[in-house]
This record gives C-alpha cells, structure tokens and sequence, in this order.
C-alpha cells in the first residue's frame, strides 16, 4: 500500500479537464477517499466557502488544480480576470490548508510563468530571469505566486507544500469551444469541422512558427499522483514530454489524422505568444520517476477519436487516396 492510497484527499477542479484524470488516477492507485468540491457548492473566490470545504472534507492531502484559463484569445482578453480568480484561489486554498494542517498539499503551475525569452529547454532555475510573454503574463504570474507561496510557507510553517510546472496539455475532455480552447483543440475542430462540411481551406492563428511542448494528459494525471506520492523538496518541478514541435508541424500532423487535405491559411495579425515553450523534465525523472509514455501522434489520435465520438460516434476521417 502506498502512502496516499488510506489518505482523505481533496482535488479541487476535479471535475475540469486535468484534475477528472488525476481522480481517476487516483482511484486506480487504491485511493478511496476522494472528495471533489462542486464550485456551485464550494465557491474557492470565497474564503467562508474554503473553509466549509475544509471542515467538510477533513483532508490529509490537497491537490489544487482549479484553475481559470483559457487559450491565447481567452488569456488576451480577461488578463484581470484570470490574475485574479487564480491568484486568489491558490492563496486562500493553501492558507487554509496550511492552517487546516494537511500533511501534503500539491500546488499545480504552468509554462506560462516561465520568461518570455528563457533559454530552451528550460530549466526550474531559470524561473526568475525574467518576465513572462505579455499574451499570458497575467495568467503565468498568478500561478508563479503558488509557488513563492508554497516556499514561503515551507521557510516560516514548516508547510509540505510542493510546486509542479506543466506544459501546454490536451486530451480527452479538453475544451472544445472556440472561445477557451488552447491550441491542440482548436485546430482538431477546425479541421474536423472543415471535412464534415466540405471546406478546403481553414485559417489558424499567428505565424505557425512558434513551437510548444504537449504533454498527455494521462501522462499529466500520472506525474501529478507520483509526486503527490513521492516529492516533498521545496524546488517546483516541470512536467513535460521533452518533445518540441512547431504550431506549424503540429496543425500539418492533425490535418492528416482528420484527413483534411485542404489549405492551411495563417493569420499573422494575430498573436503567436511566446517563442518558444520547451522544459528541461530530468528532475521530475530524478526525483519521482516520472517519464512521458505517449507519444505525441498517438495522444492526437487519441484524442480526435474522443472529440468525434461526442460529435457524431459514426463519423471517421475520409481514406486517403
């Protein structure tokens, strides 16, 4: 039996599209005790509310990965509201774990605080070199306080608060919908979309030349449990695959698991964000054992066959010729 499995463990946003996976993660590990608060019930912008969750749930361990987010568009045009929502979650979540005295609680970051200009593959030590791309800074800093505030807490209480840093993920359950959609399920739907309707031209966002790095999001749900299991260091960790690839690399790759076949039109008006987004993932390995097991084309594929079976469970790609 492992350390979490007879644990009492709170997941917030564990019914979102990340933390739907760790639960089940979880429940597959052993883990019983599994308490999942319902924003309509448990309001985290509301300190009354974390503290009836607390006094609710009685946990031993917090894995905090409610998050307000959304993709370039999304974080373009609510910056206010997405430093806001996400920096006051993660504050009032933690200090009333810290005061609740859980003996773990798992603070979810994102590539997102990582500078603009960071050399690439991009390593924990080079958090602060700099400040993050302006399309997401707001975002990026809100969740960057988690972890001042995990090592803060660490220094003056003693608290087990650890950090971790992922990249860009996607999966089944992503979102869908054009105006929170991040990249991956953007152009899945603009490419389905274009072959149920006959269209032979799609447009996509920026240059096409920035490049990312994705990660699974079962790859995600296994390294999140491990180091919930397994770190205790006051050091955030990344989360990644270690497999770069251009936005225009990635759209040519969906293209042809869809079989879209038409042209691909880039809008340069709109923003490209950052550079590039690619981390250094060996302390996660050296520390918990954690390594990506899906590769890229096969989580795409994966994928596309959840977001068409929600579609139309009849619908598959046309042969190509």
């Amino acid at each position: 039996m492992n350390w979490l499995t007879d644990k009492h463990i709170v997941v917030t946003g564990g019914r979102g599209f990340v933390g739907s996976h760790v639960v089940e993660r979880l429940a597959a590990s052993g883990c019983r005790s599994i308490f999942v608060p319902r924003s309509q019930k448990y309001d985290l912008l509301k300190m009354d509310d974390v503290v009836r969750m607390y006094d609710h749930a009685r946990p031993e361990v917090v894995i905090h990965l409610a998050a307000k987010l959304g993709g370039i568009g999304y974080t373009n045009e609510k910056p206010g509201e997405c430093f806001y929502d996400n920096i006051l979650m993660g504050i009032q979540v933690m200090e009333q774990g810290r005061r609740f005295g859980v003996n773990k609680f798992v603070a979810q970051s994102s590539v997102c605080a990582y500078p603009k200009d960071v050399p690439i593959p991009s390593r924990e030590e080079d958090l602060w070199l700099g400040y993050p791309d302006e399309t997401i800074a707001a975002y990026g800093l809100a969740k960057k306080m988690l972890i001042v505030q995990a090592q803060a807490y660490r220094r003056q209480y003693g608290f087990n608060a650890i950090s971790l840093l992922s990249v860009n993920l996607y999966g089944p359950g992503d979102h869908f919908e054009p105006d929170v959609s991040h990249v991956i399920p953007a152009i899945i739907r603009k490419c389905v979309e274009a072959v149920e309707e006959g269209r032979d031209e799609i447009e996509l966002w920026g240059t096409g030349n920035p490049s990312r790095e994705f990660l699974y999001v079962k790859d995600a749900a296994e390294a999140i449990v491990l180091a919930a299991e397994k770190y205790n260091g006051v050091e955030p960790v990344n989360i990644g695959s270690g497999q770069e690839i251009t936005i225009r690399q990635l759209a040519g790759m969906v293209a042809r698991l869809t079989g879209y076949c038409g042209r691909i039109r880039w809008d340069p008006a709109k923003p490209d964000g950052q550079p590039r987004r690619s981390l250094d993932t060996s302390r996660a390995k050296r520390e918990f054992g954690f390594e990506a097991k899906t590769p890229l084309e096969l989580g795409l594929k994966k994928t596309i066959e959840w977001y068409v079976d929600q579609k139309a469970p009849a619908w598959a790609p046309p042969a190509r010729s």
